[in-house]
């Protein structure tokens, strides 16, 4: 099985623009996900694939393969898409790997690709369990319900699932990194968006929508992306610590 990871790279975050580019660390925060994504055993490839000629620099820059995409592509699955389908780049499996996840950890690069081995799965993305009080009311926590099998049920900003009798203490957060297998993904970027992502603003929605099968990958713990000036800065002070030690 060929196992390509694309880590989307765009400049024009609402948020934090030129995230990618952010270097107070001494690397470019990219390069910090290119290096945890690489540092995995099952990607024979990994690109950058971005919208920007100073992202595209960059990543040449510290030696990584990087790609340019269309600037207005609406996501980060039509960028991965658009990265693979333009370049002909051959894979069976495609992983999503945010570009603003510097702390991933390798091995979750690795179970995630390991959950598309099994032929009867078509997507596959990561969960970890938290107690309640860790944000479980947090809109920004995405949570996410399987069946007994390991393929998600619903993925909501809301508390879900509800405990009436108050006594379960966990709930599992989504990990915002997916796999697809190639076909998969050719019918993901070709569904219209569905009711329910509109709503939530989730992508993975439209699949459920759609009737495809997610299977969802349990992890002992999941580092925090960089959404936020706030975010960064504890990520820089954190791999600070690191270094001292």
């Amino acid at each position: 099985m060929r196992v390509v990871a694309v880590i989307p790279a765009r400049y024009a975050s609402t948020r934090l623009p030129g995230k990618p580019l952010l270097r107070e660390t001494g690397k470019y925060l990219i390069q910090h996900v290119w290096e945890r994504v690489t540092a995995a055993k099952s990607p024979g490839r990994v690109i950058i694939a971005t919208d920007n000629e100073d992202i595209l620099q960059a990543a040449h820059s510290f030696g990584a393969e990087a790609v340019m995409t269309p600037e207005d592509c609406p996501s980060g699955t039509d960028r991965i898409h658009a990265a693979i389908t333009d370049n002909g780049i051959k894979a069976d499996i495609i992983l999503n790997i945010q570009g603003d996840e510097p702390e991933i950890d390798p091995a979750n690069v690795d179970i995630l690709a390991g959950l598309l081995e099994d032929p009867e799965s078509e997507m596959a993305t990561l969960a970890v369990g938290k107690r309640l009080e860790d944000g479980f009311a947090d809109p920004s926590v995405v949570k996410v319900v399987t069946d007994g099998y390991g393929n998600a049920l619903y993925f909501s900003r809301a508390s879900i699932p509800h405990d009436r009798n108050g006594k379960e203490n966990v709930f599992l957060a989504h990990v915002g990194v997916y796999g697809f297998r190639r076909d998969a993904l050719e019918n993901f970027v070709r569904l219209p968006k569905g009711g329910l992502e509109e709503v939530e603003k989730l992508e993975q929605l439209r699949a459920l929508e759609a009737g495809m099968k997610i299977r969802v990958g349990l992890v002992e713990s999941a580092a925090p992306g960089i959404d936020t000036p706030e975010d960064y800065a504890a990520f820089v002070k954190r791999y600070g610590r690191k270094d001292e030690v």
